[in-house]
């Protein structure tokens, strides 16, 4: 029997405490695009923004954690998150290797993920920038990256 390696992927993207609600709507587009299972928020919650032409919200599984500790307590089994920060600690996206089921966790611009969140994070990436880009951009790369032929851990 020939196995798919493929059919047992999932992933997921979602935001901490995000900042403003249009980054929402453009993170769930690229997600809805880009082939992501579910999308999820932690602290801040979603209202419907005309950035979301695609009405991703209901087209994929919406999840809102109001705490890190209650998102990290329902993490899908078998789930690496994949946190997205500038940090020392974190890979370069260009060589990392996505695992096949994962939550990729965004912070806000100006916050960005919080101390607990990089704590738990199985993998940290970051992009060669200076500064910080828009969460929804962040994602968009991330996504478009996971995309690419690249093997899975």
């Amino acid at each position: 029997m020939q196995v798919d390696n493929f059919s047992n992927e999932f992933f997921g993207i979602g935001i901490q405490n995000g900042k403003t609600p249009e980054n929402l709507g453009v993170l769930w587009r690229s997600a809805q695009n880009l082939g992501a299972s579910f999308i999820f928020t932690i602290g801040n919650r979603y209202a419907k923004q005309a950035s979301d032409t695609h009405n991703a919200v209901k087209a994929m599984p919406y999840f809102h954690y109001n705490t890190f500790e209650d998102f990290y307590a329902h993490l899908p089994k078998g789930a690496r998150i994949v946190g997205v920060e500038m940090d020392e600690k974190a890979e370069p996206l260009e060589d990392f290797n996505h695992p096949r089921r994962c939550v990729y966790l965004l912070g806000a611009e100006d916050h960005g993920l919080s101390n607990k969140a990089i704590e738990k994070s199985h993998h940290l990436v970051q992009f060669p920038s200076k500064m910080s880009l828009n969460v929804a951009v962040a994602g968009s790369i991330v996504l478009y990256d996971r995309g690419r032929n690249k093997p899975r851990q």
